[in-house]
C-alpha cells in the first residue's frame, strides 16, 4: 500500500467560494497519510476495515445537528472524472468534532476505519485544519449509475447530477424530511418518466412486471435534508419540514432541476442524494433543487354534454370521535386531538374543530370538479351511529350547496332494502339536479362476496330532457383493500405477484359485480352502465382483468396519469369502466392530480404535526387518492 508524508495546512476553494475555517489552525504532526481512494477500495466494503488510517481531504458536507453527527471529505483536486481506483471521498463520524469544521475546509482525520449499514466510514478520534492552499474539489458532474458497483464506484462523492429528473415520492417528506426522484425515463414504458407501479401495466407475476420492477429500482434515488430527523415525535416538531411550505410544494411528477452539487450517500439501506449541510425549512441556501409548482386548478375538459367521476372523502365522519367512547387520538404537536386512531367505530376527525378542516378541503375540492354525478368512496353510514343511513351524506350536500349558493347538487337515497350488516363507511352518489334525474329507485348489491367490503350501490340516471336513449346507470364500487395479509396459505395470502393481500375476495367482488350489472341492465332497461370507485386493484390485475373479460373497457386507463401513489410507484387502484354501449359514448377522460401527488403533510389529519403551518382550505391533498372523470355525448337518438 502507498503512502505519502505530509504537513500541508489551509483554506479551500469549493464550488467557487473562499470558505474560512471558524477553529484554530494546527500544525500537524508528521504521519503516514493513506490516500481515501486506498480506504474505500474498489468492493463494497473497505480493505481496510477495522484498520487506523489517517487521510487528508477537503470537507464537502457537514452536520452538527441533526443526527448525522459528522462530515464528508474528498481527496483535493478530485471530481473532475469518475475515479478508478475507489472512491476518493469518505464519510467521517465525528460527533464531537464536527461543529468545528465546515465546508471548504482542508483537514486531517485519524481513526478507524469501519462499514455502518453498508457506508464505509471513519470514527473519527482526531481532526486537524490543515493550513496551506490545497487544490480545490470540483463536483463530479454525472449521469448517475442505476447499478449498485457504478454508486459504490462514487460513493460519499460530490456529485452534479446530470440528466432528467422527475420527482416519485414524498410521502416521508412529512416524517423523515425525504422525498425521491426517479431519474431519466422508462426504457420499458417509452416516454415514462415516473416510477410506475408494475401490475398496473404488466400481467402480475409476469416477466415484464419483474423487469419493470427492476428498472424502477435502478432509477430511483433518494433525496434527503441532511439529518436523521423523525418530524413526528414531539422534540423535533419545531424543526421546520424541510423543502415544503404551504406555498412551495413538491409534487409527485414536478420536475426537479439541480441548482448545486450534492453528497451520493448510502443510509438506511438506501443510495441517497445528502445536501451540503441540513435544509430547515422551503427556503434554506442548501437546497439543492428546484421543482416545479404544479397548478391542478381544476380538472381537463373531457367534452360530451354530461360527466361522471368518482371522488374518495377520506373518511368523512359527522360522527366525530369526541360523541363516542374509547376512541384514541392522533395529536397535533401541541397535543390537541386531530383523527381518530383506534378504539370506537368513527374513522375520521376527533372533533368538530377538526372536522371542520376536513370538510373545507373536500368542499373546495367537489366544488370545483365539473362531473355532474360523482361516485363518492369512505363516507360515513350513519346508521351504524343510530342516525338515518344518509345524515353524513345529506350533511355534505347541503355543505356543496351553501358553497355554491343554490341548490346544485342531490344525493341519491338509500334503497328501502340495505344489508342488515354494514361497514361503517359506504359508497354513496351525489348529482347535479339540472344534469341528470334519477329512474327508480337505487339498488344495493347484497352478495358474501363483499362480507369484507363495502356493498356496491347501483343507481339509473337519465339525461335532463332526454329520452330513453341517454339513461344510464351508474354503480359505486369500494372493493376490499390490500393490506392485513392473513398469511393462511389461501388465494387471499399475498404470494409476492404485485397483487397483495385478498385479491381471491377481490376477484369474487369482480365476478359478482359482472352479475350485478347484468340485473341492472334487465331492470333498469338500459345496456348503458358505468363502474366506478376505488377497486383497490392496478389496472393489469386479476380483479380489472375478470370486469374487461365481461366487456368493459377502463376508461380511466386511458388517462396519461394515475390515481394513487404507494412506495414512490404511480398506479391507479381507481377506476372508471364502461359497457360496450357506454363506451362508444366517451368523448374524454381525466385523472384530477389534486391528491395522490402532494405530500401528507396539507392533509387535515397533519394540521399543526410541525412548526410550519402547511394546512390551507383548498383541494390540495383533501383524500388521498385523485379523482377520475370521464365525458359522455348522450343524445336523444342513441
Amino acid at each position: 500500500m502507498s503512502k505519502r508524508r505530509t504537513t500541508r495546512i489551509a483554506a479551500v476553494l469549493l464550488g467557487g467560494a473562499v470558505a474560512v475555517s471558524s477553529f484554530s489552525v494546527a500544525q500537524a504532526d508528521t504521519v503516514e497519510i493513506t490516500p481515501i481512494e486506498q480506504v474505500q477500495g474498489t468492493g463494497n466494503s473497505s480493505p481496510l476495515s477495522g484498520q487506523q488510517v489517517t487521510v487528508q481531504g477537503v470537507v464537502t458536507g457537514a452536520y452538527a445537528e441533526g443526527g448525522i453527527r459528522g462530515f464528508y471529505v474528498q481527496s483535493e483536486g478530485t471530481g473532475a472524472e469518475v475515479p478508478t481506483a475507489g472512491s476518493p471521498a469518505i464519510f467521517v463520524y465525528a460527533p464531537d468534532e464536527v461543529s468545528s469544521v465546515q465546508v471548504g475546509d482542508f483537514v486531517q482525520v485519524s481513526g478507524a476505519v469501519s462499514e455502518y449499514y453498508g457506508l464505509t466510514q471513519i470514527k473519527a478520534q482526531g481532526v486537524q485544519q490543515l493550513a496551506e492552499p490545497a487544490e480545490s474539489v470540483k463536483p463530479l458532474a454525472i449521469s448517475l449509475p442505476g447499478d449498485e458497483a457504478g454508486r459504490e464506484q462514487i460513493e460519499s462523492m460530490l456529485v452534479e447530477p446530470q440528466g432528467e429528473f422527475t420527482v416519485s415520492d414524498n410521502y416521508s417528506l412529512n416524517q423523515y424530511g425525504e422525498l425521491s426522484l426517479a431519474q431519466g425515463t422508462s426504457s420499458i414504458l417509452p416516454g415514462e418518466k415516473l416510477l410506475r407501479q408494475p401490475t398496473d401495466v404488466f400481467a402480475p407475476g409476469s416477466s415484464q412486471a419483474k423487469a419493470l420492477a427492476e428498472e424502477n429500482a435502478q432509477r430511483a434515488l433518494v433525496v434527503d435534508d441532511g439529518a436523521t430527523l423523525n418530524f413526528s415525535t414531539a422534540k423535533n416538531t419545531s424543526v421546520a419540514l424541510p423543502y415544503i411550505d404551504a406555498e412551495q410544494r413538491v409534487s409527485v411528477g414536478a420536475k426537479a432541476s439541480f441548482t448545486g452539487p450534492m453528497i451520493l450517500d448510502y443510509r438506511y439501506d438506501l443510495w441517497r442524494l445528502q445536501p451540503q449541510g441540513q435544509v430547515i425549512g422551503a427556503q434554506d441556501s442548501d437546497i439543492a433543487l428546484d421543482f416545479e409548482q404544479i397548478s391542478n386548478e381544476a380538472p381537463e375538459e373531457v367534452g360530451g354534454n354530461l360527466s361522471v367521476g368518482s371522488f374518495n372523502v377520506l373518511n368523512y365522519f359527522t360522527t366525530t370521535g369526541d360523541q363516542l367512547e374509547g376512541c384514541t387520538y392522533y395529536r397535533d404537536r401541541e397535543g390537541n386531538p386531530l383523527t381518530v386512531k383506534q378504539g370506537c367505530d368513527a374513522r375520521g376527525a376527533a372533533d368538530a374543530i377538526s372536522f371542520e378542516r376536513q370538510q373545507s378541503k373536500i368542499v373546495s375540492a367537489l366544488s370545483k370538479f365539473t362531473a355532474d354525478v360523482v361516485v363518492l368512496e369512505e363516507i360515513e353510514n350513519s346508521a351504524r351511529f343510530g342516525q338515518d343511513r344518509d345524515a353524513a351524506l345529506s350533511h355534505l350536500v347541503d355543505q356543496l350547496n351553501a358553497a355554491a349558493g343554490s341548490k346544485v347538487w342531490s344525493f341519491v337515497p338509500s334503497p328501502a332494502t340495505v344489508p342488515a350488516d354494514e361497514d361503517v363507511i359506504r359508497t354513496a352518489i351525489i348529482y347535479r339536479g339540472k344534469a341528470v334525474k334519477p329512474i327508480d329507485e337505487s339498488v344495493i348489491l347484497q352478495d358474501a362476496a363483499f362480507d369484507n367490503a363495502r356493498d356496491p350501490l347501483g343507481q339509473a340516471f337519465q339525461k335532463v330532457g332526454g329520452n330513453q336513449n341517454t339513461r344510464f346507470v351508474v354503480v359505486a364500487n369500494h372493493f376490499k383493500s390490500k393490506g392485513s395479509n392473513p398469511n393462511d396459505g389461501s388465494g387471499n395470502a399475498d404470494s409476492g405477484d404485485g397483487q397483495g393481500a385478498w385479491n381471491a375476495d377481490r376477484v369474487e367482488q369482480a365476478q359478482a359485480l359482472v352479475r350485478f350489472t347484468e340485473e341492472l341492465k334487465v331492470s333498469r332497461n338500459t345496456q348503458k352502465v358505468l363502474l366506478a370507485g376505488d377497486f383497490n386493484s392496478y389496472a393489469a390485475e386479476d380483479p380489472i382483468r375478470v370486469l374487461t373479460e365481461a366487456g368493459f373497457t377502463d376508461i380511466g386507463a386511458k388517462a396519461d396519469s394515475q390515481s394513487y401513489v404507494y412506495d414512490g410507484l404511480s398506479g391507479s387502484l381507481d377506476h372508471i369502466l364502461a359497457s360496450p354501449e357506454l363506451a362508444a359514448k366517451v368523448t374524454g377522460q381525466d385523472i384530477w392530480n389534486i391528491n395522490a401527488i402532494e405530500s401528507v403533510g396539507y392533509e387535515y389529519s397533519r394540521h399543526n404535526y410541525n412548526i410550519t403551518d402547511l394546512f390551507t382550505a383548498n383541494q390540495y391533498r383533501s383524500s388521498d387518492h385523485d379523482p377520475l372523470l370521464v365525458g359522455l355525448e348522450l343524445n336523444k337518438k342513441g
